[in-house]
């Protein structure tokens, strides 16, 4: 790994996902429960959130920070591509401090969410 190094992972949103995640974390306000006029669920926010953390357990990643802008709505039916870059690495005794910043856009181009997140990677 070095800085600059890109990686990326997409995911369509199903009904079910929204659901489940509403049961598990109890985010199940009526925007996320009710269909909307083209027959669409809201997704959470965190749910589009949780896009990143597939991406960070392929590196052994673990998050100490992450900030979220969330920029537009995500329904289910959307395939949402998350691209993560680098921004920082270094060595430090038994880990590796990381930084990295990414966006996540709908299957239309449109930013959906931008984030940085700050952790380390374990050195095995």
């Amino acid at each position: 790994m070095q800085v600059g190094d890109t990686t990326a992972w997409e995911r369509t949103f199903i009904e079910d996902d929204v659901l489940q995640f509403g049961r598990l974390t109890g985010d199940q306000g009526i925007h996320h429960m009710e269909r909307d006029e083209q027959g669409r669920l809201l997704v959470q926010g965190l749910l589009t959130a949780s896009l990143p953390t597939k991406l960070g357990g392929d590196m052994n990643y673990i998050a100490r920070e992450m900030s979220f802008e969330f920029l537009r709505p995500v329904f289910t039916g959307d395939t949402i591509r998350c691209e993560v870059v680098i921004t920082h690495l270094e060595k430090a005794g038994g880990r590796t401090n990381m930084s990295a910043e990414g966006v996540c856009r709908n299957q239309h181009g449109k930013e959906v969410l931008r984030f940085s997140t700050q952790g380390i990677i374990r050195n095995v």
